[in-house]
């Protein structure tokens, strides 16, 4: 896709899956032409998990560094579970769309190693780092996700691995559409 194209866009999803192979796949010319697009030419970011960490800073990964070379590790959770419905928080109450947990596999903790970029939507009930973060990278909007509120409702993802959920299908899919039109848009989600 040529740099003209991608700027007729409003909105990149990067989804989930290896960042790694994510950025190995991509030339180092394609992440900048990415990056300058956000940056300058105001595309928007919606990155949920492998695409979170795509969207930080790695230089060794060739990722977008949207963040201002703040970088994400793990979840506290990695490498014990690689698969968890994981409790979140809100800053508001009730949480929106009575959303209580949602599906975590091998994600971000969003807090940059202590350096924090962005604003804070949501953090794993747990330890309180950031779940969801999002901020202006340049003339961009981005918006980043550990978990995936997205996940199908089937046994390869919400119904695996016998786990329980406290927020409904219905629920998590909504505050999904709710992160895609906050990230479209460029809208400030409520924030800690």
């Amino acid at each position: 896709m040529s740099e003209t194209t991608l700027k007729s866009y409003r909105l990149f999803i990067v989804p989930g899956g290896n960042s790694i192979q994510i950025g190995n796949n991509l030339k180092t010319t394609t992440t900048a032409m990415i990056r300058k697009t956000v940056q300058v030419d105001g595309l928007h970011y919606l990155g949920i998990c492998a695409g979170a960490f795509f969207g930080g800073y790695g230089t060794p990964y060739n990722n977008l560094n949207l963040t201002n070379g703040v970088w994400f590790d793990f979840y506290k959770d990695y490498p014990t579970y690689h698969i968890e419905a994981v409790d979140l928080t809100f800053p508001q109450a009730p949480p929106p769309n009575n959303v209580k947990d949602a599906y975590w596999q091998d994600g971000p903790e969003l807090d940059g190693q202590g350096v924090q970029w962005g604003t804070i939507v949501s953090k794993y009930a747990a330890d309180g780092t950031p779940a969801v973060i999002q901020g202006a990278s340049g003339v961009g909007w981005v918006v980043l996700t550990g978990v995936h509120f997205e996940a199908p409702n089937n046994t390869t993802w919400r119904l695996c691995c016998n786990l329980v959920w406290d927020t409904s299908y219905a629920d998590d899919a909504a505050y999904a559409g709710v992160l895609v039109l906050a990230a479209y848009n460029g809208t400030d989600l409520p924030h800690y």
